[in-house]
């Protein structure tokens, strides 16, 4: 296991980490390792607590002969296998060579030009420094916006091309000069490009086409992944974005996925078992200049201790294809596999190919640091009236299947009670089933579809009639089967209080801003030709609210200008279907051009949806939107 504590609910992203792990930086960083490997046993003064997040990254292990810290109350306390120095004994010590944690080399010569060790010889993290001008805040080197980074699957084969797709959302919070550090990794982890590519214009599409780009730079068929770091951003320091995959030729495949999480984890959720027929493949991408050993990283089926591990060791940035049924032959649908990843990962993907088909989804975060929370049972339905909400769509179940599989997503989960809510376009709850207070291991799924009977959306909640744990993080794998076409889509995600006055722990969350999260707005692509872009727009609700929604879809163009707007009104507990190319026109999207894209938005209420793309031959992909 990596062992680097990465994100934080509460506190955020580890900046030092990601200064850290940035290609540019570790390559550098390979060679400081190497020239405090030569210069014999080093002290480390590690001023800002920064030695468990370094240490793993180094390549090659240092013998150190002391940690030291300015902080008189840390004196004494035990930091990776010893107890921490005063600064103050620095002089004293046997090393001749003090490594200071600290990107300022200048702050460090003089807080410790009385304090080295006679013929001793100063290093810091400056020489890992990235360039000034990749930073978008150049006087605070750690500031989260100077690392807007992320990674994402791409492949441009004979099969298959990828798209990612999504917009300059930084200009809406001042951003003027936005550009993107690219760099293609392939399979092997070998760099096949780096570049940059401007993005001049306020709130304009970005599309980065594998085709495209493989034909602008002269490569190879490639799988692999490809960094992404947003320069010169505001606002947000997040990467976010939809990633398309579409089959070539006869390839009836197609996908539209999620961005990737940007910060690895130890375990991921929701990778299904092959049911008869398929083939599931994760794939793995080493998020690290670094190699991971063999055996490091495991499969098990969910809920059992018993783990396989994978035999082969990855290079840095290497990409490798897992068969799920290689690991773990006697597993099958609806069962859960989970994935132990030791934090060498960002959010991975899964593929599955059925009957020459294939489809892509990601895995989930499965939190660390959440415990059952008792509360949750004792909300007063008074504020929070069905508490935790997870919505999805149930489309027309005379043609699909739309098949629910609850999913922990904690590791101390051992128990899900919950229940399935449906209702219908006009808001109208339906049918209801409790699937019961199911056990980590479950194999349980439910037909959404046919207990609706209709289409609208069904809400996965929790129901304490047996008992059971809640945790606040309720996920489930919701998969979509056309009976008429056999093309296949899935999607996964986790529940919120939606739409209530009062707050529990930080939910309702909001896409921008402290909680309440009473406001909306969402990124959808507007395809101009098939497959056409759509979503499915819920207004779900905890408790009571507006009665209906004051929802504005505004269709932008390539460049970002807004070329028109249109209104709608979606009932409490209601949902819709929203097709660009049937609301505003195919005519006006020929003219926003290849990139245009709708925000959706309302500020009385917020909304959750599922995108995707579709053609009339039956090929369908959807998964859930994001916002910022």
């Amino acid at each position: 296991m990596l062992g680097i504590r990465t994100f934080d609910p509460r506190t955020g992203g580890n900046m030092a980490y990601r200064a850290l792990t940035h290609p540019l930086a570790a390559e550098k960083l390979t060679i400081l390792n190497r020239e405090l490997t030569e210069a014999g046993p080093v002290a480390i003064y590690d001023p800002h607590g920064m030695i468990d997040t370094i240490m793993p990254l180094l390549p090659v292990p240092l013998q150190v002969m002391g940690v030291y810290t300015h902080d008189s109350l840390k004196v004494g306390q035990p930091c990776r296998g010893q107890a921490l120095r005063a600064l103050a004994d620095l002089p004293a010590g046997t090393a001749k060579t003090v490594w200071a944690l600290d990107f300022a080399s200048g702050i460090m010569e003089n807080r410790l030009a009385a304090l080295m060790p006679p013929g001793g010889t100063l290093h810091t993290l400056a020489s890992i420094r990235l360039p000034q001008d990749m930073l978008s805040v150049g006087h605070h080197y750690l500031d989260r916006l100077n690392f807007g980074t992320n990674f994402a699957f791409f492949r441009e084969t004979e099969a298959f091309s990828t798209r990612l797709v999504t917009a300059n959302y930084w200009a809406r919070y001042g951003a003027r000069d936005v550009r993107l550090w690219l760099r293609l990794f392939d399979e092997n982890g070998g760099i096949l490009h780096t570049w940059e590519q401007p993005v001049p214009k306020g709130e304009q599409a970005l599309v980065l086409d594998s085709a495209e780009i493989r034909q602008r730079f002269g490569l190879p068929a490639f799988t692999g992944q490809l960094f992404i770091h947003a320069i010169g951003i505001a606002g947000h320091d997040v990467v976010k974005y939809a990633l398309e995959t579409c089959g070539k030729g006869a390839n009836a495949s197609l996908s539209v996925t999620h961005d990737a999480n940007a910060w690895p984890a130890n375990r991921y959720a929701n990778l299904p078992a092959p049911a008869p027929g398929e083939d599931v493949v994760l794939w793995v991408q080493n998020s690290h200049d670094l190699t991971i050993p063999a055996g490091t990283m495991t499969l098990n089926r969910m809920g059992c201790d018993e783990q396989v591990a994978l035999d082969q060791t990855l290079a840095p940035y290497q990409t490798l294809a897992v068969h799920v049924r290689d690991m773990l032959p006697d597993l099958a649908w609806p069962a859960q596999v989970e994935f132990r990843a030791g934090g060498y990962v960002v959010r991975p993907r899964y593929e599955v190919t059925r009957a020459a088909r294939t489809r892509i989804a990601h895995l989930n975060v499965q939190r660390a640091d959440l415990q059952p929370d008792p509360g949750i049972a004792e909300l007063d339905p008074r504020f929070f009236g069905r508490g935790y909400l997870l919505p999805f769509p149930v489309p027309d179940p005379t043609r699909y299947r739309t098949l629910v599989v609850p999913a922990p997503m904690a590791e101390s989960l051992t128990s899900l009670p919950v229940r399935v809510d449906s209702f219908d376009r006009r808001g109208q709850a339906g049918a209801t089933q409790f699937m019961g207070n199911l056990g980590r291991d479950h194999a349980s799924m439910l037909d959404a579809g046919g207990l609706a009977g209709r289409a609208g959306h069904a809400e996965l909640v929790y129901d304490f009639r047996e008992g059971g744990q809640a945790d606040g993080w309720l996920h489930a794998l919701i998969r979509y089967e056309d009976r008429m076409s056999g093309h296949v889509a899935e999607t996964s995600f986790g529940a919120h209080i939606f739409n209530t006055a009062m707050t529990y722990r930080g939910e309702p969350q909001s896409y921008a801003g402290p909680p309440p999260g009473l406001s909306t707005r969402l990124f959808l692509t507007a395809a101009v030709h098939e497959p056409y872009s759509f979503c499915m727009l819920i207004y779900p609700a905890s408790g009571p609210w507006h009665a209906v929604s004051d929802t504005r879809l505004s269709l932008h163009a390539a460049h970002g200008k807004v070329m028109a707007e249109e209104r709608l009104a979606i009932p409490l507990s209601g949902s819709c279907e929203i097709w660009p190319h049937e609301i505003f026109g195919r005519a006006a999207l020929e003219i926003a051009g290849e990139g245009a894209y709708v925000i959706i938005r309302d500020t009385t209420c917020r909304l959750f949806g599922y995108h995707g793309r579709k053609s009339t031959d039956g090929r369908f992909s959807i998964d859930h939107m994001f916002g910022f």
